[in-house]
């Protein structure tokens, strides 16, 4: 069994910062991608960020330079940092990972409030 667990959601208000992390843990060999998805209500769920083990990036064409995202894959952790944050990217964001094998894991979800 795989655990995804999220944390740094929260309020901000608009142009502020916030750090989003999440650790993988149990029954994972090997992780090939490690990201975020976000879903705001009555939208569908949309990519973030993705990185892949080597540190190769893809971001939704809305970050536009404002998110950044790391990986530690020692300790199966990823960081989106996000920074510049306006009313619209409030959503739940949700943690992602695509193991070697093949299979997709998703976390609880952790909730990005951004006040104007």
């Amino acid at each position: 069994q795989v655990q995804l667990v999220e944390s740094g959601g929260g309020l901000v208000q608009t142009g502020g910062s916030l750090r989003l992390s999440c650790a993988a843990s149990g029954s994972i060999f090997s992780i090939n991608f490690m990201g975020w998805y976000r879903q705001a209500p009555g939208k569908q769920r949309e990519l973030v960020a993705v990185i892949n083990r080597g540190g190769m990036t893809n971001y939704g064409d809305f970050v536009k330079g404002r998110f950044t995202l790391s990986r530690n894959n020692a300790k199966n952790t990823v960081f989106l940092q996000m920074n510049s944050l306006k009313p619209e990217d409030a959503a739940v964001y949700y943690c992602n990972v695509v193991a070697a094998d093949g299979m997709y894991y998703w976390g609880k979800g952790t909730l990005v409030t951004v006040s104007s």
